[in-house]
């Protein structure tokens, strides 16, 4: 089931992209569902089990780690609590079945801060009740599974009720239709079926379906920056005589192995030990996992070679590995573009993910770049509101303190990182900096990748629109009109700063001209101008 429901949404990842409400040419939702549900399918492909509660517990860690997006978490968040409500089932009846997809929904609503009905929860919610409701008078699961999907496929129809912007595009929720496809293909294999080749209810979208280009998540770090080198996973199979004289404890096991790298995950029953964990000396991470038993499922991996062999670069070993001392507190923000990433390090970041519009970081890569930074304390800035759930669910998972600034946007990140202060706590920190947020307004110029109506505006394909805040103000087939537009509707008699950070596709001139006009037009404002190399955003401005 967990393979055909990835399969299905692998297979119309490019059309739930597609049904993102803004036109902008970074819709990702299909990507990250698609990600995210890859992960999760590939750890129970690694973790083949005839008991029930493992299997849902092997989707989602896989799931976990592999979240990207507030799609992909939340779908993450919904497997958690399946997963709970099974764990100790070897198999289920159909009620048990309904029961832990309701489950799943308490989980996903208490991991999001301000639920929005008319999205994937509002899916999730209403095909789990219709669920449980059937299995109190039917017994056969089959009957029940199809009752889940026909209900999500009707709640996600009436998505558009819930959310006036979807019924003004004509798009049902994106997310929602994310997690149809999984369930159809949950249900196509239950019932020993093909999978449809149709993708739920969604009408002719095959002329808003594009190929999105992304960029190598690897390339943000240099290979020598790795610090813990080898891959290592195995399994401990107990052993009586040698857990007599080492009685295991999954805590105590956990935090000795914690000594020998970072990355660590340990999963444990009553049989067995499961651990992942980067070391530099795999053989003694595999010596301490003997004291409680064999060692079965061995795979170690060189990931010095495996980012050069990804980003192109020769790996360069070190002949010894080098311990850096930790600092106490660092910074790590998201971004897209080589010269805004150098501008988010100048003015103090610790480490740069490459990623935001085009590619989401998962939990697992902001996880790796948290660990990288060597810091007792960690502060995240995901300056892409897509981005800030998978940063909390980092931020939970690592074994050292981490918080969250909720950045939206590069401007956000900027205003943000320019307030902090490393001499103080970290809870003044995240109060100065969360504050430091409101200082800033955050204007974009992008292209329409179709043709579409929002708020009034009309909205072609290929126009460039201005956004302010999140919200499309403005269109005009001109890049530089629409830019001088949308910093007339930002700047006011407050504003004494603009920032323009200019993209891949911005001439010279274009800069040349906007800039001018800024100058000219607001004489008692300040101009500073960056070459961010950002894709996708021809311009991004930052008032304050």
């Amino acid at each position: 089931m967990v393979q055909a429901g990835a399969a299905h949404l692998s297979a119309h990842a490019d059309m739930v992209d597609a049904l993102n409400v803004f036109p902008v040419p970074d819709g990702d939702t299909g990507t990250n569902m698609n990600l995210s549900m890859t992960s999760g399918a590939k750890e129970v492909q690694q973790n083949i089990s005839a008991h029930f509660g493992k299997t849902a517990a092997a989707l989602s860690k896989g799931l976990l780690m592999g979240a990207r997006g507030n799609s992909g978490v939340i779908l993450s968040q919904l497997f958690r609590g399946f997963s709970k409500a099974v764990e100790q089932k070897q198999e289920v009846t159909g009620k048990e079945l309904a029961q832990a997809f309701e489950a799943g929904v308490e989980t996903a609503y208490k991991a999001v801060m301000k639920p929005v009905e008319g999205t994937i929860l509002t899916v999730a919610k209403d095909a789990a009740k219709k669920a449980v409701a059937v299995a109190k008078k039917q017994a056969d699961i089959v009957v029940i599974a199809e009752e889940l999907v026909k209900e999500a496929r009707a709640s996600l129809e009436r998505t558009p009720d819930y959310l006036p912007v979807l019924k003004e595009v004509g798009v049902v929720d994106s997310g929602g239709q994310g997690l149809l496809l999984v369930y159809e293909g949950f249900l196509a294999e239950l019932k020993g079926e093909k999978l449809p080749e149709t993708a739920g209810i969604t009408p002719k979208m095959d002329e808003l379906v594009s190929a999105a280009h992304h960029k190598s998540i690897q390339s943000f770090m240099d290979t020598s920056a790795i610090e813990f080198g080898y891959c290592t996973e195995f399994m401990v199979r107990f052993e009586e005589d040698k857990v007599k004289k080492n009685p295991f404890s999954e805590e105590k096991f956990r935090a000795d192995l914690s000594e020998y790298g970072d990355s660590l995950l340990v999963i444990a029953d009553d049989e067995i030990a499961k651990v992942h964990i980067h070391s530099e000396q795999p053989g003694n991470v595999l010596t301490y996992g003997q004291r409680y038993g064999s060692l079965i499922n061995m795979k170690i991996e060189n990931m010095r070679q495996q980012h050069s062999d990804i980003v192109g670069t020769p790996s360069k070993e070190p002949v010894a590995a080098v311990q850096k001392g930790k600092q106490e507190m660092g910074v790590v923000t998201v971004c897209m573009g080589e010269g805004i990433a150098q501008l988010f390090e100048s003015i103090g970041a610790s480490a740069v993910i490459e990623g935001g519009q085009t590619m989401n970081p998962s939990t697992e890569d902001i996880v790796k770049a948290i660990e990288q930074v060597h810091a007792n304390r960690v502060i995240l800035l995901p300056n892409n509101k897509n981005i800030i759930m998978a940063a909390e669910q980092a931020a939970e998972v690592v074994n050292i303190e981490a918080v969250v600034v909720p950045s939206k946007t590069v401007p956000q990140g900027m205003s943000a990182l320019l307030a902090y202060n490393p001499e103080a706590s970290l809870e003044e920190n995240k109060a100065a900096m969360t504050a430091a947020l409101a200082h800033v307004k955050t204007g974009q110029i992008t292209f329409a990748v179709r043709d579409t109506n929002i708020d009034g505006i009309e909205i072609a394909k290929d126009d460039f629109m201005g956004i302010a805040d999140g919200k499309i103000l403005l269109t005009d087939k001109n890049k530089v009109i629409a830019a001088k537009e949308l910093i007339r509707t930002m700047i006011d008699d407050e504003s004494e700063i603009v920032t323009i950070i200019y993209g891949e596709d911005a001439s010279e001139q274009e800069v040349e001209e906007v800039t001018s006009f800024i100058e000219e037009q607001f004489e008692e404002v300040e101009v500073e101008v960056h070459n961010g190399k950002q894709p996708l955003y021809s311009f991004i401005f930052a008032v304050e």
